[in-house]
């Protein structure tokens, strides 16, 4: 990456502010400067002068993405050693990243966690920059997933989290979904309505069944007097809640 080495040696000057700028500033080590003193700095021997166009947005993704990865890693409160493993897995096998490298982008991450600046802001400014590529933003979704899902779960502050990027990313529901049927061992959907998991009795699923469908029965919720898009809902849950049912007891042959 030639960006790398000319911020390593200090021999730029560029405005990059915001949470990405701050963060690659304390990062390497040196303040970003004004776009006013970027021609001065240039023409002092010795200095290369500002980023190409294209530099620069490397840079951006470079920081934006391990500082999310860094604030998705501390959402819920810790950052474990399986989700450092995935990060160093990115570095290597997707960005292909040398020994300097992957020591900035580790450098990069702590500097982040240590931020004061939320997930939302690095995703904020990474998208004004790669709103129109598509396939940069799926690849940055895909990654989030990757290290959310390290230990095989997602915890509810890992998944508000991604539910945050996707709103900013302007990625669908349906992308949503998949990226987490991807990462994410789906329960059996069936189980998931009843409320119980696969190991369950078959008695465990009876006394859940009955429960659920007294709790959502239409009789009882119109009784309660509830507005009628409630009593629409609880009729769809009710049947939702049959269905799951009727499936689970053919395929249990009870």
């Amino acid at each position: 990456m030639s960006w790398l080495g000319k911020m390593i040696g200090g021999t730029i000057g560029f405005a990059l502010g915001g949470p990405i700028g701050a963060v690659a500033g304390a990062a390497f080590g040196h303040a970003f400067v004004d776009k006013k003193e970027d021609a001065y700095l240039a023409s002092i021997p010795g200095r290369t002068g500002s980023l190409t166009s294209n530099e620069e947005a490397q840079l951006v993704f470079f920081t934006a993405a391990f500082s999310m990865l860094a604030k998705l890693c501390k959402a819920d409160g810790q950052v474990s050693e399986k989700e450092i493993q995935v990060v160093e897995a990115f570095m290597k096998q997707d960005l292909q990243l040398d020994a300097t490298g992957q020591g900035t982008a580790k450098n990069i991450f702590r500097q982040a966690v240590q931020s004061n600046e939320s997930f939302d802001a690095f995703a904020l400014q990474f998208y004004s920059v790669f709103r129109s590529q598509p396939n940069i933003i799926a690849l940055m979704m895909d990654v989030l997933f990757r290290v959310a899902a390290a230990d095989g779960r997602l915890a509810d502050a890992e998944e508000a989290t991604l539910l945050s990027a996707a709103r900013i990313f302007n990625v669908s529901d349906t992308d949503f979904d998949r990226l987490k049927s991807k990462h994410i061992r789906q329960s059996n959907k069936y189980y998931a309505i009843l409320k119980c998991d696969e190991t369950a009795s078959n008695e465990e699923i009876k006394k859940k069944f009955r429960s659920l469908a007294t709790e959502y029965h239409p009789d009882k919720i119109q009784a309660k007097g509830l507005p009628e898009e409630f009593v629409k809902f609880a009729n769809d849950k009710f049947r939702e809640i049959q269905e799951a049912y009727d499936h689970v007891r053919k395929e249990r042959g009870f």
